[in-house]
């Protein structure tokens, strides 16, 4: 049976490293703005304001997705997505917590 080096870190290490990947693509980042930014959940409208293919942006709320920042639900032939604040909140949290372990440290 293989060990997974994944499972040698903490569950919080994991979470945060699964959502950092899933932002680390500027398509991403700005899905998340238009999202926050119109505050509600949006159908269609993502494709319209991105210079990507519909198969491209689908792919990019698919990660977003699998990770939980975003909430998806399909109707018919219309997909609508909506930030998951809670999910959210919980990233900026990790992330802040990450933060000030990393600023103890007084080297260079």
């Amino acid at each position: 049976m293989a060990i997974h080096k994944k499972d040698q870190f903490s569950e919080l290490d994991i979470a945060l490293a699964e959502m950092m990947k899933a932002l680390a693509h500027p398509a991403r980042i700005e899905i998340l703005r238009i999202l926050a930014e119109k505050n509600t959940c949006i159908c269609g409208e993502i494709v319209e304001v991105l210079p990507l293919s519909q198969s491209t942006v689908s792919q990019h709320l698919k990660e977003l997705k699998n990770v939980g920042l975003i909430k998806g639900e399909i109707e018919g032939v219309k997909s609508c997505y909506c930030i998951n604040w809670e999910k959210f909140k919980h990233l900026q949290n990790l992330f802040a917590s990450f933060s000030t372990d990393v600023s103890k440290c007084n080297c260079c």
